[in-house]
């Protein structure tokens, strides 16, 4: 698992089915800042496979690590990113 603190990168994924993993974050570095326990994972509900609970984190991203260096540099994004959308940075 993560902790508040830990930087991470958001995997590159291009799953057939459901996922909540924006395309913008994808292989993007963040930070984590929220740990809200664990939640049904939707990729594996909305297939029928199941709840398969997965630890659910707030991870923020610098603009310009989204959309590089024409972003506005005081912005951040934040998305929730279940544990499966991410490794380690």
């Amino acid at each position: 698992g993560f902790a508040i603190g830990d930087k991470v990168r958001a995997r590159t994924i291009n799953p057939e089915g459901h996922t909540r993993l924006p395309r913008y974050a994808r292989g993007k570095q963040g930070e984590i800042v929220a740990v809200h326990g664990t939640h049904v994972f939707p990729d594996s509900s909305a297939l029928g496979h199941g709840e398969d609970p997965q630890w659910l984190y707030t991870v923020v991203f610098k603009a310009t690590e989204l959309w590089g260096p024409d972003a506005d540099p005081t912005l951040d994004v934040s998305i929730e990113a279940f544990e499966p959308y991410l490794e380690k940075a």
